[in-house]
């Protein structure tokens, strides 16, 4: 048996990980950063690079197609699939490459490969006949794709988020399980690079959307180029020859079967927890999660954090690279007594990359609570009608003072509206201070001020 020690075990080198075991080491302390493979962060290998590389190859054939709309005749446009994938899977290397770089300069005896499992609240098992001590440990293992039950077995004919990158060419067709934001956003770009897109998905909302007026007005846009089937149920699904034969309620009781060449299952992640966390001490549920301070990241029961999409708190990558900060931060502050930091979360804020683009930001939409609500719709909005790009709208809500808390939008532009809502809220800004400041003419964020008004009303009337 190979014995190793250290202070701070970091397990997974993936965003979390890598900013925890960088704050555990620039606190001084000794840490050892493991990794089972392959490496390359789930945002640079699997997740959000790929699918945008995806996404910008979908918005070049769609505009391309929609230049009639100034007077450009472009000629039929032809999509080269095979090169398609080629080029995604090139950059995404790229990327991947980038970080594995970064992590030339740790040293090599503190990089160990193994798939860590806990021998007990002090001692982790590596594999291979390696056993490593520690004071303190984070766990930053990450996710995986879920795969419904009726998918499993299919072999190649399903793809998850982590394979159909691989895929060496497109599908003639594809089913799309789920139509949250990595669904979507796959399926309209699949679906504008010419392939027969179905999405199917059991809630009545694409896009993480909730307040109804976006509800409504994202379904309609994104059914103009997708086979959309909200509020559907799978209920059965069989290999066909080369391909998966799937079956599925609809919303209105009604059922439809049809064949597709590929099943991309865009159903969630889950967290990777197969540790023997139940060794390391740690208060854990039914479904073997441990109980976690969601602002210190540590876990009830033992020296040991979790950080990134393991804790399933905010599965994105800006929260994941502040949580290995605070982990890391909190692992030191374990091994050397001192009290540990307990920031406030961010204003939480997430984006979906389709065309539109749909954002949620801040306090979740809520009908039962009393708030003031603006909005805007972005098919009468200038810039957006001068672009072509005039769909969709946005919804801001405040408290009755007229204190900004949240909003969801899906139009042009929206990631950066979202990051001025953002900010907005996090400063506790009201209306007024936003109406305050500047904004160019003609600019779609002119948008945001059509919404602020709305609620200025309706804070003069209260």
């Amino acid at each position: 048996m190979r014995e190793l020690a250290c202070e701070v075990a970091v397990i997974g080198a993936g965003t979390a990980g890598i900013a925890a075991f960088r704050a555990a080491r620039e606190a001084g302390v000794d840490a050892v950063l493991i990794e089972r493979g392959p490496g390359g962060t789930t945002c640079a290998r699997v997740g959000c690079m790929p699918s945008k590389l995806l996404i910008a190859a979908g918005a070049a054939a769609h505009e391309a197609r929609q230049a009639d709309l100034f007077g450009v005749r472009a000629g039929p446009v032809g999509v080269d699939g095979a090169a398609v994938m080629r080029r995604v899977r090139a950059e995404r290397d790229r990327f991947v490459g980038a970080v594995l770089e970064s992590l030339d300069g740790f040293p090599d005896d503190r990089r160990l490969a193994g798939e860590a499992r806990f021998l007990g609240p002090d001692a982790l098992d590596l594999g291979g006949g390696t056993r490593l001590r520690f004071r303190a440990a984070v766990v930053a293992t990450g996710s995986s794709p879920s795969v419904p039950e009726p998918l499993r077995g299919l072999g190649e004919h399903v793809l998850t988020t982590d394979t159909v990158f691989e895929i060496p060419d497109l599908p003639a067709s594809l089913a799309v399980l789920g139509a949250g934001a990595v669904g979507i956003e796959l399926a309209q770009a699949m679906a504008r690079l010419g392939v027969r897109v179905s999405v199917i998905d059991p809630g009545p909302a694409p896009a993480g959307l909730t307040h109804p007026d976006l509800v409504a007005a994202a379904a309609a846009i994104f059914a103009q180029e997708l086979d959309l089937h909200l509020g559907a149920e799978m209920t059965a699904a069989e290999a066909d020859d080369d391909g998966v034969r799937l079956a599925w309620r609809c919303a209105d009781g009604s059922r439809l079967e049809r064949r597709f060449d590929r099943v991309l299952a865009a159903t969630g992640r889950a967290p990777n927890l197969d540790l023997g966390l139940d060794r390391a001490g740690l208060s854990l549920d039914g479904d073997g999660r441990p109980a976690l301070d969601a602002r210190t990241l540590l876990c009830e029961g033992g020296p040991v954090l979790m950080a990134g999409d393991v804790d399933g708190l905010r599965p994105v990558l800006h929260e994941a690279s502040r949580q290995g900060g605070i982990a890391g931060a909190n692992a030191v502050a374990l091994v050397r007594g001192t009290p540990l930091r307990a920031p406030e979360p961010w204003t939480p804020l997430a984006m979906v990359f389709t065309h539109p683009q749909a954002a949620v930001v801040g306090a979740p939409y809520d009908p039962e609570e009393e708030r003031l609500v603006g909005g805007v719709d972005f098919r009468d909005q200038g810039r957006a009608r001068i672009e072509g790009r005039n769909r969709g709208g946005a919804r801001l809500w405040a408290d009755r003072g007229g204190r900004l808390l949240g909003g969801e939008l899906i139009g042009p532009d929206a990631e950066h509206l979202a990051h001025i809502l953002a900010y907005a809220v996090a400063a506790g800004s009201n209306w007024r201070d936003l109406v305050d400041r500047p904004v160019y003419h003609p600019t779609v964020e002119e948008g945001l001020g059509t919404a602020l008004s709305a609620i200025a009303e309706q804070v003069t009337e209260h």
